[in-house]
């Protein structure tokens, strides 16, 4: 296991009932955008050299977002780093066994700011809307905030007024950048089933093949030509008897 992990892993096992208080939303979400996606998304496509073509480009207003929230937990961490290393743990009135755990969890959250999460804001500069990349950091958040939690509680008890205000404000400023990356880690889940329920229509459509092609029906609009009367057929009257010539006398009924 390499150091990176070995830091992360040292806060994993002292987190309060060891586990992750992700929340329901987010681990349903990222299960199906991350599980399912590994087997619905495409191989990235490659041009005519068998390069990868480069990713489409990240919104400005996701980019800003992520600027943002990576300002504050970078600038948290830093405050964070600060106060434990002028924290005097070893002068609380603790028992033995309480102070060395105190003592070790300090340590181990001081080495994890140094490593582990500036190589994971890094990688999350170079790829912003990587899912995966911005879970891992989730996690990370979300174990810090359990032992570091644990640290500051105890100073506030039993610590000076100015290590219990100094610890409290820093996890109060973890809180805020944890619950804010937990947003847009949410709206990034959500986008990503999203994407996939398109990428599923897609594969559906294509699978079926291509639609038969659509039935031709002829309407003979034209309307038929009047048809014409019969033509009547002519009939011809017989000649009139010519005239008997004048002076001729008609024949007697008794002739």
């Amino acid at each position: 296991m390499s150091r990176l992990h070995s830091h992360f892993a040292a806060i994993f096992r002292r987190s309060r009932m060891h586990r992750l208080s992700v929340p329901r939303f987010i681990g349903v979400g990222l299960v199906g955008a991350l599980g399912v996606g590994l087997a619905a998304t495409p191989a990235p496509s490659q041009d005519a050299a068998g390069q990868a073509a480069p990713a489409p480009p990240v919104a400005y207003a996701s980019v800003s977002e992520l600027n943002g929230i990576l300002a504050q937990l970078q600038q948290t961490t830093k405050n964070i780093q600060s106060d434990l290393e002028k924290t005097r743990i070893e002068k609380w009135k603790l028992d033995s066994s309480t102070k060395r755990k105190a003592i070790s969890d300090s340590d181990s959250i001081r080495r994890s700011l140094q490593t582990a999460i500036p190589d994971t804001i890094a990688q999350l500069n170079n790829s912003p809307e990587d899912v995966g990349v911005s879970f891992k950091l989730y996690r990370y958040l979300d174990a810090l905030y359990d032992v570091f939690g644990s640290v500051a509680e105890l100073a506030g008890a039993y610590g000076s007024k100015d290590e219990a205000q100094d610890l409290g404000n820093d996890l109060n400023g973890l809180q805020a950048a944890r619950h804010a990356f937990g947003d847009r880690l949410q709206k990034l889940a959500g986008a990503k089933e999203e994407e996939l329920g398109h990428l599923r229509a897609q594969v559906k459509t294509l699978s079926a093949g291509p639609p038969p092609p659509p039935k031709k029906i002829i309407i003979d609009d034209t309307e038929p030509a009047p048809k014409k009367p019969a033509a009547k057929k002519k009939t011809t009257k017989p000649a009139a008897p010519a005239n008997p010539p004048a002076g001729a006398s008609k024949p007697s009924p008794n002739q």
